[in-house]
């Protein structure tokens, strides 16, 4: 077992990357149905940033329970380093990756040397993968196969009431991703072609040949057209952007189409409905095995995760200005061993 001190980014009260403060703090122990992790590399997702800003947008019912002082981060690849007596399926030793407790809190804890969460949030990390790459997989993997694959639950959704069904896809399919270079949006497009549809992938210009070797069929740099004036007859648009900009991909789809907006907007049933489309979304939710599926296919090959940039743990303030900078081409990570 470590000894009973860790180091770990944690913060005290809410707001920019300045409150992430690098501290010594106890070794978490592993209670019923869990495992502890020694992290050796964080992905840094958009969750981290909610957290450490307190939500401010979000009304208080639709907020998860959190507490300060709190570590963020949900997205860990590391080393089991103890496991609860219960569990049979992970030993010390194994080398594992996983989305922790999402959604179910905003305190996943993995900006740490060690972290304790759920064995079903875990699967064991492929082989051929390096920790960095591995932890870049998570919430970005996990959020893209549950639009596009398989939802894999049944929690309702807090945006909707009916549950989002992925569009079968196949090589009579035309999928546009918006903000394809994303954490998102590159697994997005990969996992399209897997499935074998047609993909116009819209990014900024300098994107294009790196989303032209993740397999784009087309391109459409924003900063030069308007995807939603220039795409037609598409039959899933997934915007890995979204918000409040989102409906203006409802006129580049033929009816029966979908648009799957990854940060729910307003939209207008009545309008949807008149143009035959749908517009569904989800929220990403822990699934080991889900990660495990994605797991087999990074080591098929199949699908890759590109890394923007990496940083020490105790630079996490630098990695989320990184994120803040935006024009960010696959994941950022953090490395912790």
């Amino acid at each position: 077992m470590p000894t009973h001190a860790m180091r770990a980014i944690r913060l005290h009260e809410f707001g920019g990357p300045e409150v992430l403060r690098f501290e010594e703090v106890p070794v978490p122990e592993p209670g019923p149905g869990e495992v502890l992790v020694r992290v050796h590399a964080v992905g840094v997702n958009p969750p981290d940033w909610y957290a450490r800003e307190g939500m401010p947008d979000v009304p208080p019912e639709l907020k998860p329970p959190f507490d300060l002082p709190l570590i963020p981060g949900t997205d860990v690849s590391g080393v089991v380093e103890a496991v609860a007596a219960d569990i049979n399926g992970f030993a010390v030793g194994d080398e594992v990756v996983g989305l922790l407790r999402f959604p179910t809190t905003l305190q996943g804890g993995a900006y740490a040397e060690y972290v304790t969460t759920p064995a079903s949030d875990l699967a064991r990390k492929p082989a051929a993968l390096d920790h960095v790459h591995a932890a870049g997989l998570p919430m970005s993997g996990l959020t893209a196969w549950q639009f596009l694959i398989e939802l894999g639950h049944d929690h309702p959704s807090p945006f909707q009431e009916a549950q989002h069904r992925p569009m079968a896809l196949d090589s009579q399919t035309t999928v546009l991703i918006n903000g394809a270079a994303g954490g998102v949006g590159h697994l997005a497009l990969q996992l399209a072609k897997w499935k074998g549809a047609r993909v116009i992938a819209v990014a900024s210009g300098a994107h294009e040949t790196f989303l032209r070797e993740l397999g784009a069929d087309e391109f459409i740099d924003y900063t030069k057209d308007r995807p939603e004036e220039v795409a037609r007859d598409i039959d899933l648009v997934l915007d890995t952007v979204g918000g409040p900009d989102s409906r203006r991909f409802l006129r580049t789809l033929k009816r029966g189409g979908s648009l799957y907006p990854v940060y729910f907007g307003e939209f207008d049933d009545e309008e949807n409905a008149e143009l035959g489309v749908t517009v569904t979304a989800t929220q990403v939710r822990s699934n080991g095995a889900q990660l495990a599926e994605l797991g087999r296919l990074l080591e098929a090959g199949t699908v890759r995760v590109a890394i923007d940039s990496t940083f020490a743990l105790a630079d996490a303030r630098a990695a989320h200005e990184r994120a803040a900078r935006g024009h960010v081409q696959g994941k950022i990570v953090l490395t912790v061993a």
